[in-house]
């Protein structure tokens, strides 16, 4: 492929891409998110790697960034790395794996957004995630078979949190039917079940650790789902948590308050009153149906400035 740098049009296509995955990020639901974050690190971790290896200053087996941000076994070491019980789930070395991973949470994260919503699903990955983390760290750390393999002993990747969001779905709509190829019609049900299986009766079969952050993950999703059917969101506190951190990053707009001009007369301003009002009424009906998630931007901007006006 031939490159011309001095090139205006080609300068102007790739700078309409790079836009153009700005704003599927911006606008894109919490699903959308977590896949581009996988993504990106997948691609700077392997692009640091390559940088690292052809320089000569790290181990070619074990790249110095993987060990930073995978979560060890040992306990001693994950005190001196508090941070990989997240940075682990959003981690990937092999091609095959962030593929497989991204599928599944594709796949059963659009089928968990058709029944909740994106808050619940960002919260069921992340703490999914520290829960498969969990797991693992405490059987290493309790079951004699892994004493000796446990320092130097390290997990990372999705799995775990795509676990959590495959079984909160799977138990929240078991009967959601899906088309397999060459299979046909099946019941998501049936699909978790044989993976979860799998997971079991593999863990003497080699990647102990990963098939236990598997099932704490697993765990983790049903129970959101078991607590949820019985009224109460566990997770609220951490989504409360999480706004609070984003609520840091987010640019402040300026508020610009729109008063009646002279140039409206009456009969206009108390008609522009009435149809605003009623927006509002249905916008209120809309929330006690569904609740707040469900409401759009721009009903969301209405809601918020009618609030500013009293």
């Amino acid at each position: 492929m031939s490159i011309n740098f001095n090139n205006p049009y080609q300068s102007y296509s790739n700078q309409n891409i790079w836009e153009g995955i700005k704003s599927s990020f911006r606008e894109g639901s919490a699903l959308t998110k977590l896949i581009y974050i996988n993504l990106a690190v997948f691609l700077v971790v392997n692009i640091v790697s390559v940088i690292t290896y052809v320089m000569g200053i790290q181990n070619p087996q074990i790249p110095f960034l993987v060990k930073w941000l995978s979560v060890p076994a040992d306990a001693n070491a994950l005190l001196h790395r508090p941070w990989t019980v997240f940075t682990y789930m959003f981690l990937h070395q092999g091609f095959l794996h962030i593929l497989f991973n991204m599928l599944w949470l594709y796949w059963f994260g659009r089928i968990f957004l058709s029944y909740l919503d994106q808050k619940k699903l960002l919260s069921i990955y992340l703490l999914g995630g520290i829960t498969g983390a969990a797991a693992y760290i405490f059987a290493y750390n309790l079951f004699p078979v892994f004493e000796n393999i446990r320092w130097g002993a390290y997990a990372l990747g999705a799995s775990a949190s795509v676990m959590a969001v495959v079984l909160a779905t799977v138990v929240y709509a078991p009967n959601h039917v899906v088309r397999l190829m060459f299979i046909g019609p099946v019941k998501i049900k049936y699909i978790a079940l044989f993976f979860l299986f799998t997971d079991i009766i593999n863990i003497p079969n080699g990647n102990a650790g990963g098939h236990l952050a598997h099932l704490g993950g697993a765990f983790y999703g049903w129970l959101f789902i078991y607590q949820l059917r019985k009224g109460k969101d566990i997770s609220v506190g951490f989504t409360t948590l999480l706004d609070s951190f984003f609520s840091l990053f987010r640019k402040r707009k300026m508020k610009v308050s729109y008063k009646k001009t002279q140039q409206m007369t009456d009969e206009e301003y108390n008609k522009s009153k009435k149809e605003n009002q009623k927006e509002l009424n249905r916008i209120l009906e809309k929330i006690a149906k569904s609740g707040y998630d469900s409401l759009n931007k721009d009903e969301k901007a209405i809601l918020f400035k009618s609030s500013d006006k009293k």
